[in-house]
């Protein structure tokens, strides 16, 4: 286990049961000071290697994360007691996007040239440089895919990490490392600290040159802060209040199938995850009892067992805002259609996905993001009324249209204010089409990851302009600089005409 540390270690609990899981060492400041000195001297060599060079191993962890996905898939299971489908994703998710982002890089990273303002005479090259020791903070909820495909990018551009996952959830990033480190990435390219944000938040940004954080918007705010403070660069994915819609036209059994997934995939915790389903009027009630019954069917439990459907929450904190925000609906007039209560005889963190009705504007659910397996229904009228609706938030990062019209579709997805649209999907089809940017607008993040966005975030651009001795931007010696002036006037206004600039 590469963490540095000082010798401090914490336990960790297993979601499914309680017990203690793993002992992990925790960081102090000076940890990571020291962590970022060993990966300021690793990016050295790391940077200087071809960008082809840097992508062998991670073009090889595509198939070795595929072939040892069952040993991945229980660490991740174990810390954060999800079920086994949706650890699988995380799986899928780190094989696609390093094996993306290790073919594309080096085509990204090439110097390209760029239109100079004399032809022939003025050559301009763009060049592509890494930042240099980036500070990544990874979310407990998704750690091997928000670590990992994170990381893989930043490290691809030439630069070194210095790694804060959440510490629940290390195990997952510290494997991967090793696992790199066998396909023959530097070790000390990516470093690893471990500690709560009051302890190691200052030093973690004070030393980096970019800031990568997924996370919740409040959390997002004090980073940015921090970072425009240094004058340094950060990208946010942050929190959502994601809707779903389902038009007058849509099949309604593809829709509640489609709603399962979007609002209860890892137990609900997951930010492109769908808490406001908007039905049309005309399928509200069969679309309301279709759902609810089949919701209510679903198989929770722990464990490695693929029939399981959904898992566990991961901590107690969530629990309790899950428990919170629904007792607080109910309380004031919601109707629960189905779910609604914890499930200590599962697991200490297991609660019911929970499908609700007649949610106003006085409950915390309401626009507030529960972030666990609870999703309330309501109906609507017409088009302009859902994206209304749809766009009455503070988020942006996620939505979802369920139509037989893709023309349809499609007009209201240019209408709605997300990062992300599916149509006739819940959030994967966006998420995994790794050659399109992926985030989130208003209070939902800065930045993309994904796409050429995903990678050129994490470097510096660089012009680099030759000047032909025979034309520059001072007179030839002896002409009068008032003739020279009239001379380039004309000259630009002819190139002006023929297109040449």
């Amino acid at each position: 286990m590469h963490v540095t540390s000082s010798g401090r270690t914490r336990h960790i609990a297993s979601p499914f049961t309680g017990e203690n899981l793993a002992e992990l060492p925790i960081s102090d400041a000076d940890d990571v000071r020291r962590a970022y000195e060993r990966a300021r001297a690793a990016q050295i060599e790391w940077s200087a290697r071809s960008a082809a060079a840097r992508a062998k191993p991670f073009l090889l962890l595509h198939d070795a994360i595929l072939d040892r996905r069952s040993e991945i898939l229980d660490i991740v299971q174990n810390e954060t007691g999800k079920a086994r489908k949706h650890a699988f994703e995380e799986v899928l998710d780190v094989a696609g996007c390093s094996l993306y982002y290790a073919r594309r890089a080096p085509g990204l990273l090439a110097p390209r040239g760029r239109k100079g303002i004399f032809p022939a005479a003025t050559r301009v090259a763009e060049l592509r440089q890494p930042k240099g020791v980036v500070a990544l903070i990874s979310p407990w909820n998704y750690p091997l895919a928000l670590g990992v495909t994170d990381a893989v990018p930043a490290l691809l551009a030439g630069n070194a990490i210095v790694h804060k996952p959440d510490t629940q959830t290390a195990m997952s990033t510290l494997w991967t490392i090793d696992l790199l480190a066998e396909l023959g990435m530097p070790r000390e390219i990516w470093q690893v600290v471990l500690g709560e944000p009051a302890e190691i938040g200052d030093a973690l940004l004070d030393h980096a040159d970019y800031v990568a954080f997924t996370g919740s918007t409040r959390g997002g705010r004090k980073i940015a802060e921090e970072a425009a403070k240094r004058l340094i660069g950060c990208s946010l994915e942050l929190g959502g209040k994601n809707p779903m819609v389902v038009l007058d036209d849509a099949d309604v059994d593809l829709a509640v199938q489609g709603a399962i997934r979007g609002c209860f995939a890892n137990a609900g915790q997951l930010c492109l995850s769908i808490e406001r389903l908007y039905v049309h009027a005309a399928l509200f009630d069969t679309f309301a009892t279709r759902f609810a019954e089949q919701v209510g069917r679903l198989k929770l439990g722990a464990g490695h067992d693929w029939s399981v459907q959904m898992g566990s929450l991961t901590s107690q904190r969530q629990l309790d805002a899950v428990s919170a925000h629904v007792a607080d609906a109910v309380d004031k007039g919601a109707t629960v259609l189905t779910g609604g209560r914890a499930r200590p005889d599962l697991g200490p963190l297991f609660y019911e996905p929970t499908v609700l009705t007649g949610v106003a504007e006085d409950m915390e659910l309401c626009r507030n993001e529960t972030f666990g397996p609870v999703v309330a229904l309501y109906p609507f009228s017409s088009d302009d009324e859902v994206v209304e609706l749809a766009n009455d938030t503070i988020y942006g990062l996620n939505a979802s249209i369920w139509t037989a019209s893709l023309t349809r579709g499609r007009a209201l997805a240019a209408r709605v204010r997300a990062g992300t649209v599916n149509i006739n999907e819940g959030y994967a089809s966006a998420y995994a089409s790794y050659d399109a940017p992926m985030g989130g607008m208003k209070a939902s993040g800065l930045g993309r990851r994904h796409g050429a966005e995903g990678l050129l975030r994490y470097t510096e651009s660089k012009t680099v302009a030759t000047q032909a001795s025979w034309l520059g931007f001072e007179p030839p010696r002896g002409l009068p600089y008032e003739k020279w002036a009239n001379t380039l006037a004309a000259t630009l206004k002819t190139m002006r005409r023929l297109r040449l600039k």
